[in-house]
């Protein structure tokens, strides 16, 4: 791949049909080579967005899907909770993390989350996802809750960080 660069990524804000299938696919072909996640890993994440689909309202929700030349290559989504907003589907394929795209998304979601006027957010992860973990923390969200679970095929630590206050 020639040197991509956070301006040759085009991000979009809405959903067009295949979306869902591919961040299943994506989602279950990446954490089965990087984590070594079963099969249940892929049925929590297209029984998820299930969820998240049917109650989707764009004054509340928000979706960003990463593009280069076409083909979805990273994807957030901020999802209503109630008073609070939950990180969810947060997945940048591995050729293009580096270059500033996660830090993008990051800002995106805390734009947003004052926009719509959240107090509150958090994000559920594992341990094995220190990368990913620093980014949560240099905007705020600290673990809150940390418990064993084999849930997706393997033994793993379940992680929860909270962002308390919006700023």
């Amino acid at each position: 791949m020639e040197n991509v660069t956070i301006q040759d990524i085009q991000i979009r804000t809405e959903l067009k049909p295949g979306d869902f299938g591919y961040l299943v696919y994506l989602h279950g072909k990446l954490y089965s080579e990087e984590y070594q996640f079963g099969i249940l890993f892929e049925q929590y994440v297209a029984e998820s967005l299930l969820e998240f689909y049917t109650q989707f309202n764009p004054a509340t929700n928000r979706v960003w899907v990463c593009e280069h030349n076409g083909k979805i290559i990273g994807f957030m989504s901020l999802m209503n909770r109630g008073t609070a907003a939950q990180l969810r589907y947060f997945i940048i394929e591995p050729a293009y993390r580096g270059i500033g795209l996660g830090k993008k998304l990051m800002m995106l979601f805390m734009e947003s989350l004052k926009s719509i006027d959240y107090k509150s957010a958090y994000l559920l992860t594992t341990h094995e996802l220190k990368a990913a973990a620093s980014l949560y923390t240099r905007h705020g969200f600290t673990l809150t809750e940390e418990k064993t679970s084999s849930a997706f095929g393997k033994p793993l630590l379940e992680h929860r960080y909270d962002l308390v206050s919006v700023r």
